[in-house]
């Protein structure tokens, strides 16, 4: 069925800056301003907690977490496993973004390792999700070039196997819990050129998990927060310069009106 953005989406949109949500963001040190200026934009509270000294003990008081394996090594992955550990113990919502998990073998095992864990979101582009369905429950190969329509089939798989949520991002953006499927239109072309959005949107993710029963909702809605940002920040920017800069603004001015003009096909 296709239709406008749906109430949940705003109302989600709204709890986020009425909450302002504690988002613990394991993530590499390029992402780490976007990220963070992009949930400050939306209302939330970041924190870039990850050495594992305190990112376990830091988990079980943060509202949501969310795990980025973007430039692993062994003192950042012991940071990782211990705030999965801590945020399922504690039923904290966390979010996985598998970075490049095709692309080496250190990256398959520390996926394998975190999906342990029991993830509410894992949050991917299609040659990500694509590559750990293919470990996990068989089917395509990777494809670096794939969109994220092309993982639909993969993604309801995966999210059934592992009784998650899977978000599959790119010009559309997948939601799928194995059972519901959500396709969120809108953003814009200058949206790649930036580096760390996608780490960004899984932010996101994990900020709307926090103020949201449903994760399938909160995916939703967060990707529909984006889109929306997206399509009217790419409107007049020169390039992806100016865009990222107009993003942030169009975050921070979000409301239902802006929100509605996103189109999100369910079924």
């Amino acid at each position: 069925m296709n239709s406008p953005v749906t109430t949940s989406v705003v109302d989600v949109a709204a709890r986020v800056r009425e909450r302002s949500p504690l988002v613990q963001y394991v993530t590499n040190f390029v992402s780490m301003d976007v990220a963070a200026n992009v949930l400050n934009a939306v209302g939330a509270s970041p924190a870039m907690v990850h050495d594992a000294r305190e990112s376990g003990e830091f988990a079980r008081i943060a509202s949501a977490v969310g795990i980025n394996i973007g430039t692993p090594s062994p003192s950042w992955v012991e940071g990782m496993t211990a705030a999965a550990s801590a945020a399922r113990e504690v039923g904290t919502p966390w979010v996985l973004d598998p970075v490049a998990v095709g692309a080496t073998a250190y990256r398959r095992e520390i996926v394998s390792d975190l999906l342990a864990y029991a993830p509410t979101v894992v949050r991917g582009n299609a040659s990500e999700i694509l590559a750990i369905a293919d470990e996990r429950v068989g089917g395509r190969g990777v494809d670096s070039q794939a969109a994220a329509l092309d993982a639909v089939d993969a993604a309801r798989a995966l999210a059934g196997s592992l009784s998650t949520v899977v978000v599959v991002t790119g010009a559309e953006d997948v939601v799928t819990d194995g059972e519901r499927l959500a396709v969120v239109h809108g953003g814009h072309t200058l949206m790649p050129l930036v580096t760390a959005l996608g780490c960004s949107a899984t932010a996101l993710v994990a900020a709307c998990c926090a103020v949201a029963d449903d994760p399938f909702d909160a995916s939703v809605g967060a990707m529909a927060m984006l889109a929306a940002a997206g399509a009217r920040a790419g409107d007049g920017a020169a390039g992806p310069g100016s865009f990222r800069v107009r993003l942030l603004d169009e975050l921070a001015a979000l409301d239902a009106d802006r929100l509605s003009t996103v189109r999100v096909d369910r079924s």
